[in-house]
């Protein structure tokens, strides 16, 4: 389908380490003329960990933003130029200390695409090796080891609401079903 937006300029407004906001000056599918802000962010990367057990690993921590407790599966932001499978092999050991020797692509999604160009990737990881987390210096995460069915019932109750995370352990849940391991 043909974009029916029109993009007359843009500027950089602030950039950091994470993001850039970026303001267009736009033509609207309406022939007016409008501003059209974009957060364009870095490839953001989830994986769910998933023992021969069907266990999985949850990661708990404050969500500044929204201000709120939240329990995840690892995520973390890929690095410029980076294939997400190499960023979801470190995102996994930074924040649980676990590495895989087994892969498998879940879910490409957009995370909030009405105002950010950020792509989201989904891994599952199996054959999990334990190692020593090591979290960035801006993150007090939880780890918690539990029933992948468990994990599954805190989305289906609600207590799991990063999308990430559902959507990773929605994904998981019909391999799983797929598999006849479930």
């Amino acid at each position: 389908m043909k974009n029916p937006w029109k993009k007359l300029s843009s500027k950089l407004i602030y950039k950091n380490q994470w993001i850039r906001l970026r303001e267009d000056q736009v033509i609207t599918p309406s022939g007016s003329q409008g501003i059209y802000s974009v957060v364009e962010a870095k490839p953001a990367i989830g994986i769910v960990p998933l023992t021969d057990d069907l266990m999985t690993y949850l990661v708990g921590q404050y969500r500044y933003a929204i201000d709120v407790y939240s329990w995840e599966i690892p995520e973390g932001g890929g690095l410029d130029g980076e294939d997400t499978l190499v960023g979801a092999k470190r995102e996994l050991l930074e924040e649980t200390g676990l590495s895989a020797k087994k892969w498998t692509f879940l879910n490409t999604l957009y995370t909030s695409n009405s105002f950010t160009d950020e792509v989201a990737t989904i891994y599952l990881a199996e054959d999990l090796i334990q190692g020593i987390p090591q979290p960035d210096h801006t993150e007090e995460l939880q780890i918690k080891k539990v029933p992948f069915m468990d994990a599954w019932q805190m989305v289906l109750d609600t207590e799991i609401k990063d999308a990430m995370a559902v959507i990773g352990l929605m994904r998981t849940y019909n391999y799983l079903k797929q598999q006849k391991r479930i």
